[in-house]
């Protein structure tokens, strides 16, 4: 069956892990008809946690779409993991919805895990819903979370429906105005959301104005709603009881109801390879843009792609274009997803989310579309945090390389998170993640899909060079040995530049000198220098090298001299240019019990660290912000392990390079040995 794109809505559940996502994911799916019995966390038996780590450790650890057909509406939802080890496929699905809704717990109020996900849909041009869960449980302060939530998020959060009966029940107060409730009054909610909505529009402002709320029709304002959230003007709050169901039915209600279609959400960042923006036209009838969001990989079934159609109708048998338009392929067949259940249809329409299987070239990202129009375009990345986590792999049994490698490979196109490098002077190969638990994740899943086991060390740490001052070099390069010799002489200046610039390469040579054409030799020999490093070979960055002069031979210059020449005095330069080794420092965010701040903090100052400050929780749990020296961070998971008797947690996110201490630049360079170049 296919739905018309304005009975379609689209809505990710995001949060903080332990507000209850799963749980009100399954409560949903009965309520709208999609399951006759809601499974638990606890027996392992819902809809969206299926994957055999997720049932034994209890939490999600991958996103999972279903869908809910009710009262002509056409319901996808996306459950999404609450951990930030696990923030990959969470940000991916916000690709795939107009609308997100955080969800909280009642009891422990708002946690970061709330905070960094309403930020990204916010950056997103989303629209938000906050829902409160847990409204039956003792110790529920709900009045003041309401607070916390409008003070922490802005004035333009207000509820639309309220709690009564002690949580026992929900009651609309956006379509009504009486009515008792635990706290406020049903009156004065209504009052409030109504003056927020109606000044959003002029025309709906002055029917209002003029005659008050019973100039208004339904339609009038459903779009007045619609263009609050889409503008960032309105943050809907709802009540809920995922155990009891309590707010259930009435947050489908606000779903069906309110919440935008995919014609009324803004429109997705879609670019040009020019860098231009191509806009989306949310039509069934128009050309087929669609974006894979997510990418499953089954031993059994294959790699399985879930997309979402932005534009356009596919069909059973549409032929459809991969990114450049290189590698079409037949939809031989089309999947409603209910999450591991797979059930064929036979066209879906602008606003759908589907799936396609055993398509090898589709990946993580990928822009299906059905028109060379439509070559080279990409929807504008999300912001994902950088993978720096990493652990070196080797295969436990000899013999095994190409099956790790395949492994790894179908690990890293599920997880953006999940990055795999192979360093070919050290022969090494890392697995970077966003933490020790997301390795761990992933190394047991490539165990038990693949058959594949690993022994693993610290890598290596990503070290780079750059230089401190301005400095000049120079190398004349010249063999003769009886025919046609060798020579290329270059002169170059080399410059810092800011943290993050890169490399920049400048042609200044006046007279012709050197001939333009040995000009990108020189650059060669430059950015083969920049690769293996100066001082304790580790790549060079941020610098900029100017080439001024030089001389050349109308018989023996030829491009392997000038290759040779640049590479020498790159180095002749960057030896005076007061050469440092820059270390990269990351954002650390430890989750940790109150009681063990001291000891917490103490230990990362010994590692170098800044503390930039703490974020207290409810429940007793503090997050402490710091940055820190990744290099001092190998042992961490074992230091956190014993000091917090396995209750602290952590995420590291990529912040910037600095020059390590001289005492540790001299080590490094000292350790370096390297092999003299033979011309």
């Amino acid at each position: 069956m296919s739905h018309s794109m304005e009975s379609i809505r689209n809505i990710a559940f995001t949060g903080h892990a332990g507000v209850g996502k799963t749980t009100l994911f399954e409560a949903l799916l009965v309520a709208g008809g999609a399951i006759q019995t809601a499974g638990t966390v606890e027996r392992g038996n819902t809809v969206s946690d299926t994957d055999g780590q997720e049932k034994s450790r209890s939490h999600s650890i991958d996103s999972c779409v279903a869908h809910i057909d009710r009262d002509g509406c056409h319901v996808n939802l996306i459950d999404t993991a609450g951990y930030a080890d696990f923030r990959g496929p969470t940000l991916s699905a916000l690709a795939a919805v107009e609308t997100v809704a955080a969800v909280v717990n009642a009891i422990n109020g708002i946690e970061h895990g709330t905070r960094r996900m309403m930020m990204h849909a916010k950056q997103r041009g989303l629209a938000r819903v906050l829902v409160i869960n847990k409204i039956d449980f003792d110790g529920a302060n709900l009045a003041a979370l309401v607070d916390s939530l409008r003070e922490e998020f802005g004035s333009e959060c207000l509820p639309v429906n309220l709690p009564s009966g002690r949580g026992r029940r929900v009651l609309d107060c956006f379509f009504h105005s009486e009515g008792a409730t635990d706290f406020s009054s049903l009156a004065e909610a209504h009052q409030r959301i109504l003056d927020q909505v109606v000044e959003i529009n002029e025309t709906t402002m002055g029917a209002y104005l003029d005659a008050g709320e019973s100039a208004l029709t339904p339609q009038q304002l459903h779009d007045a709603f619609e263009q609050c959230l889409r503008e960032g003007h309105l943050v809907p709050i709802c009540f809920v009881s995922a155990r009891t169901g309590a707010g259930v039915q009435e947050l489908l209600d606000v779903v069906s109801r309110l919440l935008p279609n995919p014609a009324e959400g803004n429109p997705p960042p879609f670019v040009r390879s020019d860098g231009t923006t191509l806009l989306i036209n949310a039509d069934p009838d128009s050309h087929v843009i669609a974006d894979v969001f997510k990418i499953v990989n089954d031993p059994f079934v294959g790699k399985l792609a879930v997309f979402r159609i932005w534009q356009g109708t596919i069909r059973r048998d549409s032929q459809l274009l991969i990114d450049d338009g290189r590698k079409p392929f037949k939809v031989g067949h089309l999947f409603r997803l209910q999450g591991k259940t797979h059930r064929e249809i036979e066209s879906a329409v602008a606003g759908d989310i589907v799936a396609v299987a055993k398509v090898e070239d589709i990946h993580f990202d990928a822009v299906l579309h059905d028109s060379h129009d439509e070559d080279r375009i990409t929807l504008a990345p999300l912001s994902y945090p950088s993978p720096m986590y990493g652990l070196a792999l080797e295969s436990a049994h000899r013999g095994n390389e190409q099956k790790l490698s395949n492994a790894l490979t179908r690990l890293a196109e599920e997880d953006p998170c999940f990055r795999v490098e192979h360093h070919k002077e050290l022969n090494e190969t890392v697995a970077r993640g966003l933490s020790d638990l997301h390795l761990k994740i992933m190394l047991e899943r490539m165990r038990d899909r693949y058959g594949v086991d690993v022994t693993t060390h610290p890598p290596r740490i990503a070290y780079r060079e750059t230089i401190g001052a301005p400095a000049e070099g120079h190398h004349r390069h010249k063999k003769q040995s009886g025919g046609a010799g060798q020579f290329g002489e270059v002169f170059l200046r080399v410059e810092p530049l800011d943290r993050g610039a890169g490399f920049e390469f400048v042609d200044a040579v006046k007279g012709g000198v050197i001939p333009g054409q040995f000009l990108p030799a020189i650059e060669k020999g430059v950015r083969q220098a920049m690769e293996h490093g100066a001082i304790a070979g580790f790549p060079l960055q941020d610098l900029r090298v100017t080439v001024y002069d030089g001389k050349h031979h109308a018989v023996d210059s030829k491009e392997v001299a000038f290759v040779s020449a640049g590479r020498k005095a790159f180095l002749d330069a960057v030896a005076k240019a007061k050469p440092l080794v820059l270390e990269p420092i990351v954002n650390m965010e430890v989750a940790i019990p109150e009681h063990n701040v001291g000891d917490v903090t103490g230990g990362l100052a010994g590692k170098r660290a800044r503390i930039l400050g703490t974020d207290a929780q409810r429940g007793g749990e503090l997050v402490i912000k710091a940055q820190a020296p990744l290099a001092e961070l190998i042992d961490y998971p074992t230091e956190l392990k014993s000091m917090t008797g396995g209750r602290g947690r952590y995420s590291l996110d990529l912040s910037h390079y600095e020059p390590v201490p001289p005492g540790v630049q001299k080590q490094l360079s000292e350790a370096w040995k390297p092999h003299a170049e033979e011309d």
